[in-house]
């Protein structure tokens, strides 16, 4: 299988930041760009409509302003009793005064037909059968293309051509003179790049264009343009009342924006319409996006470039204490670098993350230790438990072995008498006692490991179990010549246990210390006192005898642990008493502890048990309702022994009695 191909930290730094940097820097680019367009466009739409708007009304107010004009000339002394020279003289003088897109004004004789003054020339201006009608007399006549340049300006520039003529009456109010004035409202002019103000594009309402960009295209209907629908539709939303914009196109392949108004018809008295339209291209009207455009292209560059140095820069500076780790981490199987983990990065994350990689080697080392610790202890665990099962064997072939010799000497009759008889029976009874009771510690001690072995708690008196102990133990103590010691009390103690576990226990304990005292003294004490606000009962065993040394006494309490064989070769045992007695003390919810100075300075077992409270006690009375509790021993439960003592003081009204042996068989003393 072909291993795949694996790239380095910095270069998927460097073309990750630019795979995703460019791409998405492109991707602005075109938003903006678009973004730009549209409200360029924007823009001029607006801008154009606006401009259409203000068209329409230079329209209609530079008409006004001649009809005006024309009327009030019409109606001076001058023209209607004046000599020629006086009225050649007053029409040049007014055409002064006129704006400069007024071309020509001439005074016609409507008699004749001649013309009396002109400020353009003898070419008439003005039909020869005027009618004057309407309100104000005025009579108001289109230009188109086909009868323009009388006065010698090129139809190309010059558009909406109007003839204006009012009637003159002489002093008897007959009508004598027509006074006309030719003038062009717009000229057709190049446009600015980057204006708003657009070309200007005239229609009537019948469809026949008075102003076009395209001279050639004035006096035609917009039937006869490329887009005449579209037309047709900008003349129908402005008949509507409406102003807005729209996209045009003249010619082929040309794309125009266009702003529209309407206006009224200023030349006749029908309520006819006139569509002013502001025309500019769609190149004109993005013409700063070029601009736009270029510093997008730069700014793109420069970034890129940028992100490029970026990439370049960044990369050594966030693989460098990667690839410092990674050594590290590497190296660290070898034994002899004793090297650090690498700190005092620049960046905080990788301080942190060395910091972590560092207490996890800590972490792991301690826990190579225990490893290492734990194999020891279970190797020595091993020995010990063969050490154990060794000496178990012998102390079980032991009792067997007394056991088929006296029963033998019995059943082959070779004793003397019928009391011999019966003291080797006797001595094969005591024999198979003590091996039954070796056989119930190595059961119980498996029912522990097991977690079946279980104790059912019930009210009981602490201090009568112990009178009972110490009669039972009584014929051993006085074997050995010992003294004992009894500080009880004189009032019941009233705990909650199992009564025959507890007796077992207390044998135990008493038994050992017996075993383990040559000469001296055993002492059995009760206290009373308070721990964590509960009332807690403890029983002090006091031994001067073998004692056990400091470093050994945490191992007592451990199954299949004894201390140094040297020193307790000569008493017999399994060693499992103290381990079953501490597991059924904890099950009772109590606790048991083991003291001593050292070797031959003598030990202390103290056991401790909760004291029934005086409403449990009560409630321990009633036989219909027996307070009793069944507890399961736990194999997880840790069994070493616990330091843990407390010294209270004697139960109150307690007294000291020595037992001196031989010790009656039973103690009412206390």
């Amino acid at each position: 299988m072909v291993k795949p191909r694996q790239s380095s930290f910095r270069r998927i730094l460097v073309t990750r930041i630019l795979l995703l940097f460019v791409p998405v820097l492109l991707l602005g680019e075109v938003v903006a760009l678009n973004k730009a367009r549209s409200s360029l466009l924007k823009t001029a739409r607006q801008n154009l409509t606006e401009s259409a708007v203000l068209k329409g009304e230079k329209i209609a107010n530079s008409l006004a302003t001649l009809k005006t004009s024309v009327l009030v000339a019409s109606q001076t002394a001058v023209l209607r009793s004046g000599s020629p020279e006086e009225m050649q003289e007053f029409l040049n003088q007014l055409a002064r005064k006129l704006p400069n897109y007024v071309e020509c004004l001439q005074l016609t004789n409507l008699q004749d037909g001649n013309i009396t003054a002109s400020s353009c020339g003898d070419q008439a201006i003005a039909e020869p059968n005027l009618v004057f009608a309407g309100e104000d007399g005025i009579n108001i006549k289109t230009i188109l293309p086909s009868k323009a340049g009388t006065t010698g300006q090129k139809a190309t520039e010059n558009q909406l051509q109007f003839v204006i003529s009012a009637p003159v009456y002489n002093q008897n109010g007959q009508l004598i003179y027509a006074l006309s004035i030719q003038s062009s409202l717009y000229k057709q002019t190049s446009i600015q790049p980057g204006s708003l103000t657009g070309s200007t594009l005239v229609v009537a309402e019948d469809g026949t264009i008075l102003a076009h960009p395209l001279a050639d295209r004035v006096g035609t209907n917009i039937q006869e343009d490329v887009e005449p629908n579209a037309l047709q539709q900008i003349i129908k939303k402005a008949i509507a009342g409406q102003a807005n914009s729209i996209n045009l196109s003249f010619q082929p392949g040309q794309e125009l924006v266009a702003g529209y108004s309407v206006i009224a018809n200023p030349i006749s008295e029908e309520p006819q319409k006139w569509i002013v339209l502001a025309i500019t291209s769609v190149d004109n009207a993005l013409f700063g996006l070029e601009e736009i455009k270029l510093i997008l292209i730069v700014l793109t560059v420069g970034l890129i470039c940028a992100s490029l140095v970026a990439s370049l820069y960044l990369a050594p500076y966030l693989a460098t204490p990667v690839e410092e780790l990674r050594d590290y981490v590497l190296n660290i199987h070898s034994h002899h670098a004793a090297q650090t983990v690498p700190q005092n990065f620049k960046i905080r994350e990788f301080n942190q993350l060395a910091q972590a990689i560092d207490q996890m080697f800590e972490r792991l080392k301690a826990w190579s230790e225990e490893l290492e610790l734990a194999w020891k202890e279970a190797k020595s665990a091993n020995q010990i438990k063969s050490q154990f099962l060794a000496t178990t064997s012998h102390e079980l072939r032991n009792p067997l072995n007394i056991i088929i010799n006296c029963v033998r000497l019995v059943r082959d009759d070779m004793c003397d008498n019928r009391e011999e008889e019966l003291e080797f029976l006797k001595r094969a009874d005591d024999t198979a006692i003590h091996l039954l009771n070796i056989i119930n510690d190595l059961l119980d001690i498996s029912k522990i490991e097991a977690g079946k072995l279980s104790v059912v708690t019930v009210p009981m008196d602490l201090r009568q179990a112990l009178l009972e102990v110490i009669n039972l133990q009584s014929l051993n103590v006085q074997q050995k010549g010992l003294q004992l010691k009894a500080m009880l009390g004189t009032e019941p103690i009233p705990v909650k246990a199992d009564a025959a576990k507890l007796r077992q226990v207390l044998i135990n304990i008493i038994g050992n210390a017996t075993k383990f005292t040559d000469e001296g003294s055993i002492t059995i004490a009760t206290t009373l006192h308070t721990e964590n606000g509960k009332s807690q009962a403890t029983v002090s065993i006091t031994d001067t005898g073998l004692g056990i040394e400091p470093a050994q006494q945490n191992k007592l309490f451990r199954p299949f642990v004894r201390v140094d064989a040297g020193t307790t070769r000569k008493f017999d045992g399994t060693g499992l008493g103290l381990a079953i007695s501490r597991n059924l003390i904890e099950l009772m919810g109590g606790s048991i502890t083991l003291e001593s100075p050292g070797l031959y300075q003598g030990t202390t077992v103290k056991i401790t048990l909760p004291i029934l409270e005086s409403s449990d006690n009560s409630n321990s009375n009633d036989k219909d309702h027996p307070d009793v509790t069944i507890v399961t021993a736990n194999p997880e439960k840790n069994t070493e022994v616990d330091s843990t003592t407390h010294d209270g003081e004697n139960f109150p009204g307690s007294s000291e009695d020595e037992y001196q042996l031989p010790l009656v068989k039973n103690i009412s003393k206390s």
